[in-house]
């Protein structure tokens, strides 16, 4: 059969590289693209060509592959199956636009969906989009061939949604996947886009022109922070990748140039021995790339951080939250500050290029004081980046039933939405008050890098300078202050 995949993005999450950088192409034509590359689709086209399926892929980041583009190559080719990838509720209103527009198109065609934002919301989603035909619920690797095999029985595909005779129907669960060494690895090559990587700021900072990628060693996470859904979508389990296998797609991205690749596990922390076997793997082979990964401060493989430097991980990126153990118990998170002081200056001691902290704001009963309190605490760690984002409720995060539970969100009616706490919630502090504290918190923190930390801020000035106008620099600096608003919590923290 013949198959599109279409990963639908929100375009805030992407945008293309500055022309003053140099040409927005490469000199194979590829187009630059400051964003994550589409890792769902990437990782499911090869299991489908290895069923004996021809795909092309689409990523809505490139300007011409737009829904109309889409819609035209779909009259042109008409293909038998149309799949679209939905990660999030910010891009489910342009799912909902191109469903609607590729059915126009081909009226005939087979459209189904899947990805983080279907599988938590797959009934409702077909009641509230009648242009789709189906939703495949969970991992797609077994699911999608099964489904592609079974097109006129869709009874008999675990993990689907459907409709029959106007009535929505829900197959037997399909189970997580054990192994995941059985997949090939992911295309990266069809898709003629070049993804730049980038600070994980609000605003697009970029640090590296060098080839870059994104790769998964691992999946799902066991801890039960109250703003985050990953582990009901994965139940609460973290499975992974063999270290050989892993190396395997190393050696495969080494062959092809890579020099930058970000490991988007939700927590690659978690096994000391693995992560051992990985680096000692990567030393041994003479891997040319740089890497990074994020994790937890209380993980038990904070002591492999000597290793991980030798093998060339530069990045480390930690979920800090906050600066008071009282929001810390709130959140869930499972922490304590003096693991959070430890481990970034850990990671800093053992020559760790850039440590990231992200932050939250605005939650449930944090005060001005705390917020300030967070902001003092980011000056006093040694991390080279941070992000302040406010706290957000999910559907299928814990804070989201809480808010069900306290009557503030009816699910019947809100499931397709997000909320910032500052704005449902009374015992958090208002939009206002939040930016008032944070303009002060941000002066205070930048003041502090500045007279305090002098060499490293430099060094972070002379990295963006590579690559960035001092104009936008300086917009990416003013940014925190000239802004109303901030930006949510993301589903994952890395929402691609």
């Amino acid at each position: 059969m013949h198959v599109f995949m279409v990963y639908v993005r929100d375009e805030k999450f992407s945008q293309l590289l500055p022309e003053e950088l140099n040409d927005s192409r490469s000199d194979d034509g590829r187009i630059k693209v400051i964003a994550f590359p589409p890792l769902g689709i990437q990782t499911l086209a090869p299991v489908l060509r290895l069923h004996g399926h021809r795909v092309r892929l689409f990523d809505t980041c490139h300007p011409q592959m737009q829904a109309e583009h889409i819609s035209r190559a779909v009259e042109e080719e008409r293909p038998d199956v149309i799949a679209l990838s939905c990660l999030s509720t910010s891009t489910y209103p342009a799912l909902k636009n191109l469903a609607r527009r590729l059915r126009s198109a081909a009226p005939k065609i087979s459209l189904i969906a899947g990805g983080a934002f279907v599988t938590m919301n797959a009934d409702r989603i077909l009641q509230d989009c009648p242009d789709l035909d189906c939703l495949g619920i969970g991992e797609g690797e077994e699911l999608l061939p099964d489904y592609l095999d079974k097109l006129d029985d869709p009874g008999a595909v675990a993990g689907l949604v459907w409709r029959d005779a106007g009535e929505i129907v829900r197959n037997n669960p399909r189970p997580l996947l054990q192994d995941l060494n059985k997949f090939p690895y992911p295309d990266r090559t069809s898709l003629p886009i070049d993804y730049i990587e980038s600070l994980p700021l609000d605003v697009p900072g970029v640090i590296s022109l060098d080839k870059f990628c994104t790769m998964q060693t691992s999946r799902g996470c066991p801890y039960s922070c109250i703003y985050c859904n990953i582990p009901a979508l994965c139940q609460g389990k973290w499975r992974y990748r063999s270290s050989e296998h892993v190396l395997g797609e190393m050696q495969q991205l080494d062959d092809l140039g890579y020099g930058e690749i970000y490991l988007t596990d939700d927590h690659f922390l978690i096994n000391r021995k693995r992560i051992g076997e990985i680096c000692g793997g990567i030393i041994k082979r003479h891997f040319k790339f740089g890497w990074g990964c994020e994790g937890r401060v209380d993980a038990v493989a904070v002591d492999q951080l000597p290793l991980m430097k030798k093998a060339n991980c530069n990045s480390l990126a930690f979920g800090v939250e906050a600066g008071t153990q009282k929001v810390l118990d709130r959140l869930h998170k499972n922490q304590t500050l003096k693991q959070v002081a430890h481990a970034i200056s850990e990671a800093k001691r053992h020559g760790i290029d850039r440590v990231h902290g992200f932050f939250i704001i605005g939650s449930p009963g944090e005060t001005a004081k705390d917020i300030i309190a967070s902001f003092r605490f980011a000056a006093r760690l040694q991390v080279d980046t941070f992000g302040f984002s406010r706290l957000c409720a999910y559907r299928g995060a814990p804070l989201w039933q809480e808010y069900i539970d306290r009557g503030i969100i009816d699910d019947g009616r809100d499931w397709h939405k997000s909320f910032k706490c500052t704005d449902i919630d009374h015992t958090a502090l208002s939009n206002a008050a939040i930016n008032r504290v944070r303009t002060k918190g941000y002066a205070l923190l930048f003041a502090h890098r500045i007279f305090w930390r002098p060499v490293r801020t430099y060094k972070l000035l002379r990295l963006l300078g590579k690559h960035m106008k001092g104009s936008d620099i300086f917009k990416l600096l003013w940014s925190p202050f000239r802004r109303q608003t901030l930006s949510q919590t993301p589903r994952s923290r890395l929402d691609d």
